[in-house]
């Protein structure tokens, strides 16, 4: 006797997984990291930092992207509305960051959603470990 007849058998397109389009990361020009400027894909859920490291674009990340240091620190020239909030320890960690702007984030912090961004690496950012302090 065969199964009875469930609600998605006849349709073969309720199992497909809905196709959505992965905002794009659109980097502004800097001179170490992506010279001409760079536009990188990433899913929804991901940090700033982890789809630079995943396309190419070594941004720095002194403490393994555990919030504990300001060298992935971006600025959010677009879109910074759409990111999650930062929190308290981000944001104290900010205040000590290079340049900082009311729109800066910790680019490991920072997870992005379903919009479009457009980011702005700092020229230059405070990383003892690289200076030899």
């Amino acid at each position: 006797m065969p199964y009875p007849a469930t609600p998605w058998t006849h349709c073969k397109t309720a199992l497909k997984p809905k196709l959505t389009a992965m905002p794009i990361i659109h980097i502004l020009p800097h001179t170490e990291y992506c010279p001409a400027g760079a536009q990188v894909r990433a899913a929804a859920g991901t940090t700033i930092c982890e789809a630079l490291l995943e396309n190419g674009i070594a941004i720095e990340h002194a403490c393994d992207m555990s919030c504990a240091c300001t060298t992935c620190h971006v600025i959010v020239r677009e879109g910074l509305t759409s990111l999650n909030e930062a929190e308290e320890t981000e944001e104290d960690l900010l205040d000590r960051a290079w340049g900082l702007e009311p729109n800066s984030r910790l680019s490991c912090q920072a997870i992005v959603s379903n919009k479009d961004l457009v980011v702005e690496i700092p020229k230059y950012s405070i990383n003892h470990a690289k200076e030899n302090h």
